[in-house]
């Protein structure tokens, strides 16, 4: 959720593939350096954008964008891989993806596995970026050159907006929740216990609904949120390197 959005991408190498879907406000960016040290082990990956996701404008986020449609997205996403050939899928997600990765196997039982990456799936209080959101549409606005005085009323849109999209995400995780008992593909939790966006509980609470399968859960001491970028991301690449070991014997 710290990085500058980009677009997606593809790496194509061998039949095992996987879905690596990025954290709002964000883009395939997040997911990039796990991909890349996937992609060594012969994997073909592929980080889909999220609609309204890698524009100069953060608005596009809320006006092009919600949770129906970014499931639409990931089913995409899931489309594309099977449209190249690709049997054996899995689906892992770093926050706000995680949600839709959960959702994927929950709907998709031919999926292999999958997982989630300090995801606010099951909530142990409110889950809140708007603060985060603000700084980094600033940001955003101030690396595409936005004129001065266009910035500030965007950011004043924003800021009067971005609570209500917020508020549509809670009843969607709510459902991938309720429904995590669905999932019987073996499932992977990496959770950041400093993590400042979600409560680490929440990937505890995640670990205690899925009781018809069997979760690999790591938790990364001294990590924010974003493990897939941050202090934590050798280890989370080995950990979930293992993980698919096992996975695609």
């Amino acid at each position: 959720m710290m990085q500058a959005p980009t677009t997606s991408f593809y790496f194509e190498h061998g039949p095992k593939a996987i879905i690596l879907m990025h954290a709002f406000a964000s883009g395939p960016v997040d997911v990039r350096l796990l991909a890349r040290r996937l992609e060594r082990s012969d994997y073909s990956i592929y980080a889909p954008l999220l609609t309204g996701h890698g524009t100069p404008d953060f608005k596009d986020i809320i006006l092009q964008g919600s949770p129906e449609i970014w499931w639409q997205d990931t089913q995409k996403a899931i489309d594309f891989m099977r449209s190249k050939g690709f049997t054996q899928i899995s689906i892992f997600g770093i926050s706000l993806g995680g949600i839709f990765a959960a959702r994927a196997l929950e709907m998709t039982p031919d999926l292999v596995g999958g997982g989630s990456f300090g995801s606010p799936i099951v909530r142990k209080r409110q889950f809140s970026v708007h603060q985060t959101f603000m700084q980094m549409a600033k940001a955003n606005y101030l690396r595409y050159k936005t004129d001065p005085v266009i910035m500030a009323d965007n950011l004043q849109w924003l800021d009067d907006h971005i609570d209500d999209l917020l508020a549509q995400i809670s009843p969607f995780s709510a459902t991938v929740a309720k429904d995590l008992p669905k999932i019987h593909q073996p499932y992977f939790i990496g959770q950041g216990l400093k993590d400042e966006i979600v409560n680490p509980q929440s990937s505890q609470l995640v670990k205690d609904q899925l009781v018809n399968t069997h979760v690999t859960y790591h938790e990364y001491p001294d990590a924010s949120h974003m493990i897939t970028v941050n202090s934590a991301h050798q280890q989370l690449e080995a950990d979930l390197s293992n993980f698919l070991t096992k996975l695609y014997e």
